[in-house]
């Protein structure tokens, strides 16, 4: 099977604001046992509710300002923003928005947000919020379909991510993206940032 025909196989459609539920439960399901997701709740009960309202957030901005790519109706998803001169910095009202959503930890989210952005380079180009391949559907290559799908769409635009384990990371060199010297959180926690250069002439 080509490349081509893999993404054909799937049924990948652009998520809309009706979707925006599905997709923030797939993120938190699929990222439920990242070591950085424990940071950010260090207690186990009422995490995975937290995880997805703080989603949510992110998974609106998306669809409104990005693009989200829903693959087979929720087995794996891709969450794009493009960061230009013009595009919005982050959804309205986000500090408000994200207190509400993680209550007593907000200020680890804001840890968090405040390192991705000391990472960010200079736009423009495409961010890679997450990539979410549902646990039931790991392995299968999905989540290298939706990148190969998206790249193809770049028109040589360059690309950032951040990679947030260590097999991911290698996932992404893969496809092309070249890692850079790794942050951490305050528990040592590792994400390491990850760009793909554009393509010019």
């Amino acid at each position: 099977m080509t490349r081509s025909q893999e993404v054909a196989a799937h049924d990948v459609r652009r998520a809309t604001a009706g979707d925006a539920g599905t997709v923030a439960e797939l993120v938190a399901t699929a990222f439920a046992r990242l070591p950085a997701v424990s940071y950010l709740v260090p207690e186990p009960a009422g995490r995975h509710e937290i995880m997805v309202a703080d989603f949510l957030i992110l998974v609106s901005h998306a669809i409104e300002h990005g693009e989200v790519d829903l693959l087979d109706e929720g087995r794996a998803v891709a969450v794009w923003v493009p960061h230009t001169a013009d595009a919005p910095p982050e959804p309205p009202d986000y500090d408000r928005r994200l207190a509400a959503a993680t209550g007593r930890w907000a200020d680890r989210f804001r840890v968090l947000d405040e390192l991705f952005e000391r990472h960010h380079p200079e736009p423009p180009y495409h961010h890679l919020a997450f990539l979410a391949v549902h646990p039931d559907h790991q392995g299968r290559g999905l989540g290298s379909a939706l990148l190969r799908r998206h790249h193809a769409l770049l028109d040589g635009a360059p690309a950032y991510l951040e990679a947030s384990s260590a097999r991911s990371r290698d996932l992404y060199a893969r496809h092309g993206y070249q890692a850079e010297e790794p942050f951490a959180l305050p528990d040592g926690t590792l994400f390491w940032p990850m760009w793909r250069p554009g393509v010019t002439g």
